[in-house]
């Protein structure tokens, strides 16, 4: 194939992924009511994973804090092969069925906490093994996989199966199955945040001013709700309270 048909024909393969998300919807909602109802009565949401998987679950943890103004324990990601798995392919480290439940230990994880285990095969021991162990001590389990039937899906009280179909380059899950796993974290992390209300209005306004674009965003976000036209003084405002909704709270 020329480029261009190779890159036609992974954009067409990228466009089956939202219709195959969009079918296991109910499968999501089920998932999301229940970690809702685990971080209002006080718990914790884990996401294990390894690989392409581990690494997707990493990244949406990580963001929950700047984007939500949560805790940094209240969403966690573990990925199989620690910190350094994620930069560089840790050798045999997804073949532990052990070691997940030694890990989650770690965080004194109780059954008040959920746990989502991610796999696109859904066969990947370590997954399996902290799903076994998380239900045999009486925590919520759920999964994300990419294959119908898969073996997660047996030790997880609420499986999520969103079959994509094969790779374009087979066997490469990074791909279609990446893109899946993405979309879905990107769903239950948002949507549960909105339902804890660290989201009005669509907008982000416990959100962590990290640097000038954000601090820019959250004036003009003050400006707008409060009907301001003075940008410093808004501006002024958000320093002193940190934060979107403690400013727009203190003009009331």
């Amino acid at each position: 194939m020329s480029i261009s048909e190779l890159l036609t024909n992974i954009n067409n393969e990228d466009a089956k992924v939202a219709v195959a998300v969009e079918k296991v919807l109910p499968e999501i909602t089920l998932l999301v009511e229940a970690v809702v109802d685990k971080l209002l009565a006080g718990g914790r949401l884990f996401y294990i994973g390894a690989g392409t998987s581990g690494r997707l679950a990493i990244v949406d943890a990580s963001e929950c804090p700047p984007t939500f103004g949560v805790p940094h324990g209240l969403v966690i990601g573990v990925i199989a092969g620690g910190k350094e798995a994620m930069f560089k392919a840790v050798e045999f480290a997804e073949d532990d069925l052990e070691q997940c439940w030694k890990d989650l230990s770690g965080y004194q994880i109780s059954n008040r906490d959920v746990v989502i285990g991610i796999a696109a095969s859904g066969s990947t021991p370590y997954v399996i093994g902290g799903l076994r162990a998380c239900r045999l001590h009486g925590v919520t389990t759920g999964s994300i996989t990419c294959n119908p039937g898969a073996a997660i899906s047996m030790d997880a009280d609420f499986p999520v199966e969103v079959v994509v179909g094969p790779e374009f380059v087979t066997g490469s899950t990074r791909m279609k199955s990446g893109t899946a796993q993405k979309l879905i974290l990107n769903m239950i992390s948002t949507s549960v945040m909105i339902q804890l209300g660290r989201v009005e209005d669509n907008k982000m306004v416990h959100m962590q001013l990290t640097n000038e674009k954000l601090m820019d965003r959250g004036v003009k976000m003050i400006m707008g709700k409060t009907g301001l036209t003075d940008y410093n003084q808004a501006k002024t405002l958000l320093v002193k309270y940190g934060s979107v909704k403690m400013a727009i709270e203190h003009t009331k």
